[in-house]
């Protein structure tokens, strides 16, 4: 088995119960944004189950060639314009993603930071498969010092230009979150009440799952199976961020696609973030705020998750030991009884 298909097995939230007494669950599996998809739909007949499924699986792999990094599409287009110098035509919809994008990068002061593609494509992650690469320290120097940013971006009647040539989009931690919430929003106008949507590990709740809240888990950051589980309410999501998923070793060090771009090297001292979320636009939240938690580290985490406004958070430190917010302390029950988590304050 390749290490990208254990990681994405490891990587996966699942699902924790089957269906409950004779109401029909529906479930199908694909693989786009480089992860694995898992959909649910509790309740529905086949057929309207089976075409909720499709039309989902299609408006992903739709967002999958507008939004790759690396192969050809609308945004790897504008990054070649950019990197030129030029200006490039973009959809109205790649506009409001790029203008909602640039929000959260400043919420975050920047550790959210979709600009920095050149970096993340210098570390060998704009690739299905990857090897252990060490960039050049000066390439990386360089890179740092251009301080590509969203804030670079201008967008005047359709076109959008960066003053910045060393800007190159990655919305990596950004589309699954958006695919999620374009998914719900289908999922609703086509009469789906009860679904359950999993991208890698990103999973927004829609209805319940009979009589209960859908109830899933959190993969552990080392280990086969589940940290700890939580019941998803109707419109709430969460995000995890992890180095256990795109990720290379060189001797004992291990480089995750996760990279600090104030310093220009993949976040170590974490292994895993998850936030919990809601609300109209909780899936695109649930991503994007994951990556500045994790990026803050072990010691900034919880300055950052207030930031962002996220009450619900996780993270598990470089050594394995769990940090909690008071208020995912409620919501969280663990696999492992002899955990003993840190509540922040």
């Amino acid at each position: 088995m390749t290490t990208l298909i254990r990681s994405l097995l490891v990587f996966s939230v699942f699902l924790l119960a089957a269906c409950e007494g004779k109401a029909p669950l529906y479930q199908e599996q694909g693989y786009v944004f480089g992860t694995l998809v898992e959909i649910s739909v509790y309740g529905e007949p086949d057929q309207l189950a089976r075409q909720s499924v499709r039309e989902v699986m299609q408006e992903f792999q739709r967002l999958h060639e507008m939004l790759h990094a690396w192969q050809a599409s609308e945004l790897s287009e504008m990054n070649a314009k950019f990197a030129r110098g030029e200006s490039a035509a973009i959809s109205s919809e790649l506009v409001t993603i790029l203008q909602d994008a640039t929000k959260f990068s400043e919420q975050s002061q920047g550790l959210f930071n979709p600009a920095i593609g050149g970096l993340v494509q210098l570390w060998g992650f704009h690739a299905d498969e990857f090897s252990p690469v060490q960039p050049d320290e000066k390439e990386i120097s360089k890179w740092v010092a251009a301080k590509p940013a969203m804030s670079d971006i201008s967008i005047v009647n359709g076109r959008a230009e960066s003053r910045n040539k060393f800007v190159q989009i990655d919305l990596g931690g950004y589309a699954k979150g958006y695919a999620l919430d374009r998914a719900a929003a289908l999922m609703r106008k086509l009469g789906i009440r009860n679904a359950l949507i999993n991208i890698g590990g990103n999973v927004l709740a829609l209805g319940k799952h009979g009589e209960r809240a859908w109830r899933v888990g959190i993969q552990h950051p080392r280990k086969s199976g589940a940290l700890a589980t939580l019941s998803l309410n109707d419109g709430e999501a969460i995000g995890t961020s992890g180095d256990y998923q795109r990720f290379f070793m060189i001797g004992s060090v291990r480089y995750c696609h996760l990279i600090n771009p104030e310093s220009g090297y993949p976040m170590q001292g974490v292994q895993s973030v998850t936030v919990l979320t809601r609300g109209p636009h909780a899936g695109v939240l649930s991503d994007a705020a994951s990556k500045p938690v994790f990026i803050s580290g072990a010691r900034g985490w919880v300055a950052v998750a207030r930031q962002m406004e996220i009450p619900e958070a996780m993270l598990v430190d470089g050594q394995g030991a769990v940090h909690l917010t008071g208020e995912m302390q409620k919501r969280l029950e663990f696999t492992d009884k002899f955990i003993r988590p840190m509540i922040e304050p």
